[in-house]
């Protein structure tokens, strides 16, 4: 996320998931001495992983915070640039983690985030099998749906900066799926795709 989020130095950038920091410490080299970069993740184990990572590097400018993206231990309208990799299709609660990037941003701030999606409803047997293949697909909704989660959170200008197809080979269904389950669904057309979404939060109501 951090090659589409236009983050600047100076700015203040707060990573979702953060894990061990990886994301943290790219946007650390772009913010410079003068920007901070926030990471929060919900997993105590990595935010001790993650801060003994940056103690180790020497990094002064980072922080990690343990918490929820629903409920997000930052302070409002504090946040320049959010980021995240792969982490809000994970979130139960879709439009209330929207709700709360919204809350923290800036007027005028932005987000970057990259994530997967459905072009439509998966069956549950295939969402199972996406699961054990890819990860990270735990409740990914169909693409419109998801943009349109966005939108409803109060975000402008909408984008999708980056799509990857991400095909499941007949060789994995075959493991799960008998060959007409795996001819049913290459008929119905619906696939997963990992994408780079960006908005803004607009300046003024």
């Amino acid at each position: 996320p951090t090659r589409h989020a236009g983050i600047r130095e100076g700015d203040t950038v707060l990573d979702l998931g953060s894990g061990a920091g990886n994301d943290v410490f790219v946007a650390r080299r772009i913010v410079g001495p003068s920007g901070r970069v926030v990471g929060v993740d919900m997993t105590p184990e990595m935010i001790v992983r993650a801060r003994a990572n940056a103690a180790k590097l020497g990094y002064a400018n980072v922080e990690f915070r343990e918490g929820q993206v629903e409920a997000l231990p930052v302070a409002d309208a504090s946040v320049d640039v959010v980021i995240s990799n792969c982490v809000l299709n994970l979130v139960p609660d879709k439009p209330r983690a929207f709700a709360e990037i919204f809350r923290v941003l800036r007027p005028g701030g932005r987000f970057c985030i990259s994530d997967i999606v459905a072009s439509a409803a998966l069956q549950p047997e295939i969402a199972e099998i996406a699961a054990l293949y890819v990860g990270c697909i735990a409740g990914a909704l169909p693409e419109a749906r998801y943009l349109a989660v966005v939108g409803e959170a109060g975000f402008a200008g909408v984008t999708v900066g980056e799509r990857k197809p991400i095909a499941l080979d007949d060789e994995v269904l075959a493991q799960h799926l008998s060959p007409a389950a795996i001819e049913q669904f290459r008929a119905s057309g619906v696939g997963l795709a990992s994408i780079t979404v960006v908005a803004t939060r607009p300046r003024a109501a």
